[in-house]
């Protein structure tokens, strides 16, 4: 059972419920609403939205953000953003950047690779103007002020992951609960996303909030805990809500805390190192599905979902797009 989309223009449900939003500068990069998918598992009841499929060039999570990061630029600009060695995040700007005609800069730093990384970050290498390579998060960091301060570039976040960034994942979780209005799929008891920048939590947590949706959200750890953790979800969600407050001038709901869990069981110890319930997850979605899914973040989201029963429907936002690591199709 499947709700396919649709490729017609769509006017976005957050600019729907908040007409003031029009105002924010917005490029459109995705095709939107993305479907959703039933499958059967052993855990239970499982929908799939299918965010792998949001981008003509490349879909994933990231097309989302970009939307309102890459707002504004055109040929000649200059664009700088940073991420690991393998970031798909990286890949997208790089793709949708150049794309609008824009000198992209890619400053990354080393982390535990696996098959999917390393395609990835060949991508990177072939599709981005120029790739920094540097040591550490750290190094990487310090070459992007350098960059910042001897040059005028747009500079887009690690992960996308800003209070900017984020709206383009409040408009989807407003975009999920019009399918569950319209009856593509339940209202879902939980909703599991990977966490690494946690962006992609924030926003959805946000939106969820907004509309009235009950649904836990299930952070699934692919990153150090200094990072991906509760705390940042709820501060960036929170620097979201205001940024929407500020335009509009509407107070919004804010997110249940209780309503936000992070798993770290799946995480497997390093950034990119892959885990054997992850390679799980791995062929049986591509058994039974016929999807891909990559090691460093939805194998071990995916991993969570089957290796834990739930009584009531199970949403696993499918946040990465194989395209990434095999080249456009």
């Amino acid at each position: 059972m499947a709700d396919p989309g649709t490729h017609a223009p769509f006017t976005l449900p957050l600019f729907l419920r908040h007409p003031a939003l029009t105002w924010v500068p917005r490029v459109s990069l995705g095709t939107f609403p993305t479907p959703v998918e039933r499958v059967t598992t052993p855990a239970g009841e499982l929908w799939i939205k299918r965010d792998d499929l949001c981008g003509l060039s490349l879909g994933g999570n990231k097309v989302r953000a970009l939307e309102f990061l890459l707002a504004g630029v055109s040929r000649g600009d200059d664009v700088l953003t940073v991420g690991a060695r393998g970031s798909t995040h990286a890949l997208a700007t790089a793709v949708y950047g150049g794309g609008l005609g824009a000198r992209v800069t890619v400053v990354r730093w080393r982390q535990e690779m696996n098959a999917d990384a390393h395609a990835v970050a060949r991508r990177i290498a072939s599709t981005a103007d120029e790739t920094i390579d540097a040591l550490t998060p750290v190094d990487a960091m310090l070459r992007v002020l350098l960059l910042r301060l001897r040059r005028r570039t747009r500079w887009v976040p690690a992960g996308g992951t800003s209070a900017l960034g984020v709206l383009g994942h409040v408009n989807a979780a407003l975009e999920l609960a019009e399918q569950v209005t319209a009856g593509r799929l339940p209202a879902p008891e939980r909703i599991v996303v990977p966490l690494g920048s946690g962006g992609t939590a924030a926003g959805l947590a946000v939106g969820l909030a907004m509309a009235g949706l009950k649904a836990t959200l299930v952070c699934v750890s692919v990153a150090p805990r200094i990072v991906a953790n509760k705390s940042r979800v709820l501060r960036v969600a929170h620097a979201c809500a205001r940024l929407i407050e500020r335009t509009t001038g509407v107070r919004i709901a804010r997110p249940d805390p209780s309503r936000i869990v992070v798993e770290r069981g799946e995480y497997g110890g390093a950034y990119g190192r892959e885990t054997e319930r992850g390679r799980e997850a791995v062929r049986w979605m591509r058994a039974t599905h016929g999807v891909s899914l990559d090691a460093t973040y939805s194998a071990k989201a995916l991993a969570a979902v089957l290796g834990t029963p739930t009584p009531g429907p199970t949403l696993f936002w499918l946040t990465y797009d194989a395209r990434a690591a095999r080249g456009a199709g």
